[in-house]
C-alpha cells in the first residue's frame, strides 16, 4: 500500500516552548498532555532534588489549561491523566526502596505514592482510572519482582489488581513492546517474544487473556478496531512499517504493508508513540506536536 501519512492532532502552544518537555501523552479521552520543567535533569541515577513541573493540557477541541505539580522525584517520567482531572507520574527507572510513583489531585497536590516496579516500558491510564504498566527486559529479568510479569494493573492507589502470567497460546511477555489501551477499557498487548496479540477483557471479577497467533515482530505501537489491526515499527529499516491486519478469532491475518510518514509527507524522525484503541498518536522531536493514525475513519 502506498505511504500513509499522519494527521496533525495537538500542539503545545508556543508560550510554553521554553520549557523542558520532560514527557508528553494522550489520554483515554483524547486530551493530549505536556509535563514541563523548568530544565532537564543531570544524567545519573543518583538521588534527584524533587522539582516543580507544570502540565499543559489540550484537550479534542484545541482549548488549553494548565495545571501545577509540586516535588516531583522522577528523573525518568512516564505520566498519564487520571479521570477525575488528576495526574499520576512515575520513574521509569527505579530502586526496590524508592516510592517512584506520585498521585496528584486535580489542584496539583500529591495525594499518593507507591511503587510499580523498575524497568518501565509502557504506562497508561484506563477510563476507570486503573494504571496499566508494561515493563521492558532489565525489569523481567532484574531482582524487582513487581517487573517481573512484564504487565501489572494498579489501582490509582497502589493496589496490585492484576499481573500477566503465560496463557495457552502466548507464552511469558519478556518486554512489552506495545500496549493499547482503549476508551471502553479494552486491553491489547503485543510483547516479545512471540509476539501473539493479547485481548484483555476485564469485568466485574476478573481479566481474561484472549492470545490470537501474530506473525507480526518487533511492532512498538498498535491500532485496533473490532475486526482490524495496524502494526506500527519493526526491527531495523522497518522502524516504520505498517501492518494492516485482520483481527481473526484466534490469528492475525496481515493483509498488506505499507510505510507510515509524517503529515507533510515526510519519513519520521525520532518519535514517542502512545496507542488508544483504534488510533495511534506519534510524537516527533522536539515533542511539541501530536500527530495521529486512525483507522477508525
Amino acid at each position: 500500500m502506498p505511504p500513509t501519512p499522519l494527521a496533525p492532532y495537538a500542539r503545545l502552544p508556543r508560550r510554553y516552548h521554553d520549557r523542558h518537555i520532560a514527557h508528553s501523552t494522550v489520554d483515554a479521552f483524547g486530551s493530549a498532555h505536556w509535563l514541563l520543567a523548568a530544565r532537564e535533569p543531570k544524567p545519573g541515577r543518583g538521588a534527584l532534588k524533587p522539582y516543580d513541573a507544570l502540565v499543559v493540557t489540550v484537550d479534542a477541541e484545541g482549548r488549553d489549561h494548565a495545571t501545577e505539580l509540586s516535588t516531583l522525584r522522577a528523573r525518568f517520567p512516564r505520566f498519564d491523566a487520571l479521570p477525575d482531572g488528576g495526574f499520576v507520574v512515575a520513574d521509569a527507572r527505579s530502586r526496590g526502596s524508592e516510592q517512584q510513583v506520585q498521585v496528584y489531585d486535580a489542584l496539583g497536590r500529591e495525594s499518593w505514592t507507591f511503587r510499580v516496579g523498575d524497568a518501565i516500558e509502557q504506562f497508561l491510564v484506563d477510563p476507570a482510572g486503573r494504571l496499566w504498566v508494561g515493563h521492558f527486559d532489565e525489569g523481567v529479568f532484574g531482582d524487582d519482582e513487581l517487573s517481573h510479569p512484564g504487565l501489572r494493573c494498579w489501582s490509582a492507589e497502589g493496589e496490585s489488581l492484576w499481573a500477566y502470567e503465560a496463557v495457552e497460546g502466548a507464552g511469558e511477555i519478556y518486554d512489552c513492546y506495545a500496549l493499547n489501551v482503549s476508551e471502553d477499557s479494552s486491553v491489547w498487548v503485543c510483547a516479545y517474544n512471540d509476539f501473539a496479540l493479547l485481548e484483555i477483557r476485564t469485568d466485574r471479577t476478573r481479566r481474561t487473556v484472549r492470545p490470537r497467533v501474530n506473525s507480526v515482530a518487533g511492532a512498538h505501537a498498535l491500532a485496533v478496531s473490532p475486526d482490524r489491526a495496524m502494526f506500527v515499527g519493526g526491527y531495523g529499516d522497518d522502524r516504520d512499517r505498517l501492518v494492516d491486519a485482520e483481527v481473526r478469532h484466534d490469528q492475525v491475518r496481515p493483509v498488506s504493508t505499507g510505510r507510515l510518514v509524517g503529515p507533510d509527507g515526510t519519513p519520521l524522525g525520532r518519535r514517542r508513540t502512545v496507542s488508544r484503541g483504534p488510533c495511534v498518536y506519534v510524537q516527533q522531536e522536539p515533542y511539541t506536536a501530536w500527530s495521529v493514525l486512525d483507522i477508525s475513519v
